[in-house]
């Protein structure tokens, strides 16, 4: 009975080792994948990360994050979120503070620019002042929106590689997984046989 049950856990243990390795392998085909297509898609934007003057324009918070990347080719996950939270945005900040005092999202850079473009508009004889500030408003909206279309992107490629790399560990944890269940599905059949070997001739011929 007992070499009967070992070998049950045993082989149930194989089959549940199979599944792992079968799925160690796909999400290591997936790491793989997307970390390839991350990359070169990436690649293809020929963008180099901020380094020297580029750098000193920043806020220092933000060219700290971007220093351990400077100077290089933009082709990975974490370099992308960087570029798109560190450099694209504290542009986009700077520009909305030195238009309207603070920071503004698309939609109110947005609204403020219609506004203005309607007044301007129904005015027949708008002065050079309402002129430049409907422009610099135009300027900013268009600005933002150019901006936050590129983080959208970059940080879109920053989740997929994130995925990436979760599949990659989850691959890690799945062959680990498999080995140590092989492990233990061979001392089970190795007990199971010991068993048969040491049980009083009477017991296994009730097992026959």
């Amino acid at each position: 009975m007992r070499s009967a049950f070992d070998k049950l856990i045993s082989w149930t243990g194989l089959a549940l080792a199979a599944v792992l390795l079968v799925a160690g392998g796909l999400l290591t085909w997936a790491n793989t994948f997307i970390g390839d297509q991350v990359h070169d898609q990436f690649a293809m934007q020929d963008i180099v990360m901020p380094e020297g003057d580029a750098l000193a324009s920043l806020p220092k918070a933000d060219a700290d994050v971007l220093k351990q990347y400077a100077g290089s080719p933009l082709d990975s996950g974490p370099e992308a979120k960087a570029f798109a939270d560190h450099y694209i945005l504290a542009h986009m900040n700077a520009s909305s503070e030195e238009l309207a005092g603070e920071v503004l999202s698309y939609s109110q850079a947005s609204a403020k620019a219609r506004a203005l473009g309607a007044a301007l508009a129904e005015n027949p004889n708008p002065t050079q002042a309402e002129q430049d500030e409907a422009a610099a408003w135009a300027g900013l909206k268009a600005t933002l929106l150019d901006g936050n279309t590129l983080r959208g992107l970059l940080l879109y490629g920053y989740a997929f590689a994130t995925i990436g790399t979760i599949a990659g560990i989850a691959a890690v944890v799945a062959f680990i997984g498999a080995g140590v269940l092989l492990v233990l599905a061979g001392l089970g059949i190795w007990h199971a046989r010991r068993v048969e070997k040491t049980a009083p001739l009477g017991a296994r011929a009730a097992t026959v």
